[in-house]
């Protein structure tokens, strides 16, 4: 990812060189922090609410997405894809997230939304979200009141992604799907929406600087390490609410 617009905190950032070979097997943790942006305001909590998202979304600000283009990694077709970013109602909005089996070809262990791939039965990206959500985790569509959608994110491996945003009941039902999902968690919307925890860094690859965010949160005795793409969009959640 390319964040165009995060402020560096150092201004002689130290750059790792990872080999193309051992690009798919890093672990993200391994690369320094080069900034964070607690110099940004967080969101106000005001702003979090069910009413104020309805209204930011039917009514929404003009803005632009901070993180939209990563940079290619793998040479493929490009494929749409849309996530689901759920907001879970409870008295502090949570946001809902999978980490992914470790078995899987893409992307494995890695923390992310439900979504995936657009099927050609799909009535819109939406249609793509909820579907693949209900697939992965069991989220029936009953349950969630979708808000609107995000400017879609080009992932290093070609996916186009839209992510949709949407509130989500408290006493909805999961029924995760074992072999693409490890492990079901929440995340607190106001965490997330405070740069004072929206970590960068940076590697070299080939000579390419590479840049992306992660986010990571302690949940109890588990850390869950948020970045790449999952926190890219995350930070363009950010900027949209912000702006």
């Amino acid at each position: 990812m390319n964040p165009s617009s995060a402020s560096a905190s150092a201004s002689a950032p130290s750059v790792i060189s990872v080999p193309l070979s051992a690009l798919p097997d890093f672990d993200p943790r391994t690369i320094p922090v080069v900034g964070v942006d607690a110099h940004l305001p967080a969101v106000p909590g005001q702003a979090q609410t069910p009413q104020a998202l309805r209204v930011r979304f039917a009514h929404p600000p003009v803005w632009t997405p901070e993180v939209v283009l990563e940079k290619k990694f793998m040479q493929r077709e490009p494929a749409h894809a849309s996530v689901l970013v759920p907001i879970v109602l409870r008295e502090q909005p949570m946001v809902l997230l999978t980490e992914r089996t470790a078995h899987l070809s893409t992307h494995s262990g890695q923390v992310a939304f439900p979504g995936g791939r657009a099927d050609a039965q799909d009535a819109s990206a939406a249609d793509t979200a909820l579907r693949e959500a209900e697939e992965e985790v069991g989220l029936e569509r009953r349950f969630v009141e979708v808000l609107g959608a995000l400017p879609t994110y080009v992932t290093g491996s070609s996916f186009i992604i839209t992510p949709v945003v949407a509130l989500v009941q408290p006493d909805c039902v999961l029924r995760p799907n074992p072999y693409e999902v490890a492990d079901v968690f929440e995340v607190p919307l106001a965490f997330l929406l405070n740069p004072a925890h929206h970590q960068r860094h940076l590697f070299e690859w080939q000579g390419v600087r590479r840049e992306w965010f992660s986010m990571p949160y302690q949940d109890g005795d588990k850390n869950r390490y948020i970045w790449g793409a999952t926190a890219g969009m995350l930070r363009n959640f950010y900027r949209f609410m912000q702006a």
